[in-house]
């Protein structure tokens, strides 16, 4: 199995009850196999301010050929404008993992 075609999604997102719900939706719907939920404090520029801002942090495992369908629904789910959606590949991970996140997520 290609261990590229799995990964890591990252969104961060304004709260936790946003987080929990958005986590939920996506393992309901099968676009995930798991996505944790980290409480951290983000600083960056908007708007031409620079501002920081406590916020969680989604980390979601996927097949990244959900990536598009992912996306799409994170935007629907996310009350930002711009959400973060950075998708990184699994480089190596133990097989019997990535056949686990195969199992759990939609088949393409």
């Amino acid at each position: 199995m290609n261990d590229n075609r799995f990964g890591v999604i990252l969104v961060t997102i304004g709260n936790k009850k946003e987080a929990m719900k958005m986590a939920k939706k996506l393992i309901e719907e099968n676009l995930a196999a798991c996505v944790n939920c980290l409480p951290i404090t983000s600083v960056y520029r908007w708007q031409e301010k620079i501002c920081q801002d406590s916020e969680w942090q989604l980390i979601i495992k996927t097949d990244l050929q959900l990536f598009c369908t992912l996306e799409n629904r994170i935007k629907e789910l996310h009350s930002y404008e711009v959400p973060e959606i950075i998708a990184i590949p699994i480089i190596k991970a133990s097989q019997p993992y990535l056949n686990w996140i195969e199992e759990n997520v939609i088949k393409s």
